[in-house]
């Protein structure tokens, strides 16, 4: 079952992912990407005194950066992931926050949440992995209420692997990366195994389309009333090293609202 391999693939991943993770947590992306985030909260929200009354979903998780964020902003969280491992991380790295965040193991294609229960959804690097994202796309559809958003923050990470003109750009951005001594996401770190990743995305639909006008048709075909995407405000909070990785794939921030 392909849901089982990719859990495997993020279960010896977790270490180092978790670590790049606290690398955020330590720098200005803490700030930053809790900025854009609450710049781009539903707009009858944006004024709420207690924001325990804004109820938060982080799906895939991984080891918790957007809940730790958005938590110690006053937030009520919920945080999925379908990895473990990756929920150990998470509970981790919050500390003392982890008390506050609800975090289950879940599958983010078969939410066990209730039919509009979610203000925001908040995603990042991880619709492109499901083997079912339309289905995905219904679910957190289903789990936010009328007027809430999701903010799903993603890239055409394996494009490559299907498109000859995006498979020269990343073989130039590797080569550029080594030469200028750049920690490269796709090959180095603890955890990466690129042959394993790249066998599990051959395997997966949206690396054969480029995004994100696939993803706005299906949010606007499921019924967001409004669905846009842009890459330059995500491009304003990466670090220079993940702005010389994603070069040749930026990451783009889709902004749906039921």
């Amino acid at each position: 079952m392909l849901l089982n391999e990719i859990e495997s693939y993020w279960t010896n991943r977790a270490e180092g992912y978790s670590k790049l993770n606290k690398q955020e947590l330590a720098g200005a992306q803490r700030m930053l990407w809790g900025n854009l985030i609450e710049a781009n909260m539903p707009e009858h929200l944006k004024n709420v005194k207690d924001k325990k009354e804004i109820k938060v979903l982080d799906i895939g998780t991984g080891p918790g950066f957007f809940s730790i964020l958005l938590t110690e902003r006053g937030y009520n969280v919920s945080a999925v992931d379908c990895t473990e491992e990756m929920l150990k991380k998470a509970k981790n790295n919050a500390g003392p926050l982890g008390n506050q965040i609800d975090f289950r193991r879940m599958d983010a294609q078969n939410l066990e949440f209730e039919s509009e229960e979610f203000d925001l959804i908040v995603t990042r690097n991880l619709t492109w992995v499901l083997e079912d994202p339309e289905k995905a796309y219904k679910e957190w559809y289903r789990v936010l209420k009328n007027g809430g958003k999701l903010l799903n923050f993603d890239a055409n990470w394996y494009c490559h692997l299907s498109d000859e003109a995006k498979k020269r750009e990343y073989d130039i951005t590797r080569e550029d990366l080594k030469r200028n001594g750049v920690y490269d996401y796709f090959l180095d770190g603890e955890g990466i195994d690129n042959d394993w990743m790249e066998d599990i995305a051959r395997q997966i639909p949206l690396t054969y389309i480029i995004r994100p006008n696939w993803d706005i048709c299906k949010l606007r075909d499921i019924g967001f009333s409004k669905a846009n995407a842009g890459t330059e405000d995500v491009y304003n909070v990466l670090t220079s090293e993940e702005r010389e990785n994603y070069k040749n794939n930026p990451m783009f921030m889709i902004n749906a609202v039921k």
